[in-house]
């Protein structure tokens, strides 16, 4: 008896490792203190990679010269890339500068990037990355401009839900997105890790893209490249006070399609850096390098809560049934359990849900196994081609603050 509740409770011991992982990004959430506005007046060209998005580009670009900078320090750049349609035409008619890029073999976003890096002017000190159906806030370029002059090369805006109440399902991604972007984002900076990049929001020095090559092309880009970023010594920043809103899928036909091109990329990467990275960080004491590895290896949310949940049921029904030393291998469950808890707890209370969003965390095991069954389905290949999503209806859009 004794023995089946001590291999109970150590059964728990990476899964509270994991669990206390993510309790660590909630301890550290706070807001931050704002940054001191910048000194100099930065010049940004702005890069909107884009295939086949004639129906979104228009909102996007004209968010984009919205913003509240000096409109002669900024420009917008759109990479209409291997398009059929009129996304090149459409983003003209609405200010955009136009690169139009076509190439059967080489296909994809990082690609179109370094199309576009590859062409910047002399007086850009820095290019941001927008996604094509992507609204920001008016204080994005000045609060990029703070972070510049406090010596950051490469910045992570947080990255939103454009459309977070369309539907159940867009407002827990809603909820994931202030876990993963904003908990997450926040502790990192605390700890002066790196934040990551998320694909959407990110702002790169000219000075970095010149020692940095952005030769990064699988579907997830942005991981590759910031990991190549944390090899060569440098850390993405969070920029916790500027945002984007990007638009999600609601319908599950195309979650599940993006969901698996996603997870398909991270685990190329994972098996390709993690442990490798992991292991370099210790050996060389970097710790940039060692949370960029561990954060590979990390599994999914819905892994670790259905770890938990499903160690502590087992724990709980054998110390019901037994008693005696089970209930002393229930509490680490249970404190599995709890930091999970917390954890999308605190992602919820910053993802700007409401009481809609808390409503719809009811529906969040049928969520997690949704997710799940992506676990059976083929990965896609991590150098795959640029796949669209499909647009929705944008009539629950929700506008910058």
């Amino acid at each position: 008896m004794l023995a089946l509740a001590v291999a109970l409770a150590l059964l728990s011991l990476p899964v509270v490792l994991l669990a206390g992982y993510l309790l660590l990004f909630v301890l550290l959430s706070g807001k931050p203190a704002p940054l001191a506005a910048s000194p100099k007046l930065h010049v940004f060209r702005l890069i909107v990679p884009a295939h086949n998005e004639e129906q979104g580009i228009a909102d996007t670009v004209q968010s984009l010269l919205g913003l509240d900078y000096p409109k002669h320090a900024f420009a917008v750049l759109v990479v209409a890339d291997n398009c059929s349609d009129a996304t090149a035409a459409r983003a003209r008619e609405s200010g955009a500068e136009v690169l139009e890029r076509h190439d059967d073999q080489l296909r994809g976003k990082g690609y179109a990037l370094k199309y576009a890096f590859e062409r910047l002017a002399g007086d850009v000190d820095a290019v941001v990355v927008i996604d094509a159906d992507t609204l920001v806030s008016p204080n994005l370029l000045t609060t990029f401009s703070s972070c510049l002059a406090a010596g950051a090369h490469a910045v992570q805006a947080d990255y939103a839900v454009r459309n977070p109440h369309q539907s159940w399902r867009t407002r827990l991604i809603a909820v994931a997105f202030g876990a993963f972007h904003i908990v997450r984002g926040r502790g990192r900076e605390r700890l002066a890790l790196s934040a990551g990049l998320r694909g959407n929001g990110m702002c790169f020095s000219a000075e970095i893209l010149r020692t940095v090559a952005h030769d990064a092309f699988s579907i997830v880009e942005d991981v590759e490249y910031g990991i190549r970023l944390g090899e060569a010594g440098q850390r993405v920043h969070y920029a916790d006070a500027g945002h984007v809103y990007g638009e999600m899928v609601s319908s599950a036909a195309a979650a599940r399609s993006q969901r698996t091109r996603w997870e398909g990329g991270r685990k190329a990467l994972r098996q390709a850096h993690g442990m490798r990275l992991v292991k370099r960080g210790l050996a060389s004491g970097d710790r940039v390098l060692f949370d960029l590895g561990f954060d590979l290896l990390v599994p999914p949310l819905s892994q670790i809560a259905l770890a938990s949940l499903g160690g502590f049921a087992l724990a709980l029904g054998a110390a019901l049934v037994a008693g005696g030393p089970f209930w002393l291998a229930l509490a680490p469950w249970a404190c599995a359990v709890a930091a999970v808890a917390l954890y999308v707890l605190r992602g919820w209370s910053v993802s700007g849900t409401g009481l809609r969003g808390l409503r719809d965390l009811a529906l969040a095991p049928i969520y997690v196994l949704w997710k799940l069954t992506l676990g059976g389905r083929k990965s896609a290949r991590a150098d795959g081609p640029w796949i669209r999503t499909t647009r929705e209806d944008r009539a629950h859009d929700a506008a910058p603050p």
